[in-house]
């Protein structure tokens, strides 16, 4: 109460009698001050810091009168029931740094458990809460009313982040136990990351570049199931076998060859990633272009030329789904099987000249 006491005297003219500044407040401003208290509680209270001399009271008791008319007695040293000081707080008129020892008081701790705020969550927003203010050397009338004002934001979003992280746990077990269709934001779980990365050692590269071939897939033949980490480590696995088996062995790196062609072996390595033939095989110009004019050598232009395919290809998809989901959502068609792009169509809206700057996949 002496912290909301000391806030409300900050912002409100005070009367001068009697050699001292009074604050005078009606029971409206008290009741949306002190929503928690009842008015036997505010009478009591005030009473409770009368007799301690930390404020002077004018007016008729609060029960009858429906009014406050006190002053902060600043002569009189403020001690705790204890006898230990209390922390720095301003008791009206003057303004005070906030002390680098300063601590929360009971009447405020009391206050903060009416909120169901847990006490060592209050002990944890001091240090930070001190810090702050000491840096920025700016004096307050009540630190308790700061601190409660600092404390009550964060609590806030510390719970929505909980509900968020409880409802992210409850959607993610629904949809381990039920059957659902692919959606925009799957991901293999770590268990499945590991069984194909540690297990049957696969780059991690390798993997996380069929995800969004496998996703496209699945999502554009609508079909609904509850085993997708198994389906994706099959996929990844056949096309590693195919990929691996593909993959040149020369010793010495060499340039890009005039006449160079992707290996039959290669386009069978697509076929299994769902790519489309005719797309990878219009990559196949640019892609030569791009590295006889950089004049890099590598041992297998194979692997590079793959690469450039899956990237665009997902970057393609990744443009087309969006369009095409847009387009029918306007149209009011949401059928879940239906094709979304067309796989014949052109590769990317940029020109040339970006396409060949984007080294992105030159890795």
């Amino acid at each position: 109460m002496l912290s909301l006491l000391s806030d409300i005297a900050a912002y409100r003219p005070l009367l001068a009698l009697k050699g001292m500044k009074w604050l005078d407040i009606d029971d409206a401003l008290i009741s949306q001050a002190m929503p928690f208290w009842t008015e036997y509680d505010i009478q009591r209270i005030c009473k409770n810091l009368c007799d301690k001399g930390i404020i002077l009271l004018d007016s008729a008791p609060y029960v009858e009168s429906r009014r406050l008319t006190l002053a902060f007695n600043e002569t009189q040293p403020i001690a705790a029931a204890n006898n230990s000081p209390l922390p720095i707080v301003n008791m009206g008129v003057g303004a005070n740094l906030i002390s680098p020892t300063w601590q929360p008081d009971r009447e405020l701790m009391r206050q903060i458990a009416q909120y169901n705020i847990p006490e060592d969550f209050v002990r944890l927003q001091l240090p930070e809460f001190i810090t702050y203010w000491r840096e920025r050397g700016e004096t307050s009338h009540s630190w308790g009313a700061k601190f409660l004002k600092d404390l009550l934001h964060k609590w806030r979003n510390h719970e929505t982040q909980t509900a968020k992280q409880q409802r992210n746990i409850e959607t993610d077990f629904i949809k381990r136990d039920q059957e659902i269709a692919m959606y925009s934001e799957w991901r293999p779980s770590q268990d499945a990351l590991e069984v194909l990365v540690k297990h049957a050692n696969i780059s991690l590269a390798f993997v996380e570049d069929a995800i969004p071939e496998f996703m496209l897939y699945w999502q554009e033949r609508g079909e609904v199931g509850r085993t997708w980490n198994s389906k994706f480590i099959q996929h990844v696995k056949r096309q590693w076998v195919r990929y691996s088996s593909a993959l040149e062995h020369d010793t010495e790196p060499r340039r890009i060859p005039d006449n160079w062609q992707p290996s039959n072996d290669l386009f069978d390595v697509l076929r299994l990633a769902n790519i489309d033939m005719e797309f990878a095989k219009r990559q196949v110009a640019e892609f030569l272009l791009f590295w006889r004019d950089s004049n890099q050598v590598y041992a297998s232009w194979n692997t590079k030329f793959l690469q450039h395919v899956k990237f665009h290809w997902a970057k393609q998809h990744a443009l087309t789904l969006s369009t095409s989901l847009t387009l029918t959502s306007q149209q009011g068609n949401h059928h879940a099987g239906q094709q979304l792009a067309n796989p014949t169509g052109r590769t990317r809206d940029r020109s040339l000249a970006e396409q060949l700057n984007d080294r992105s996949w030159a890795r």
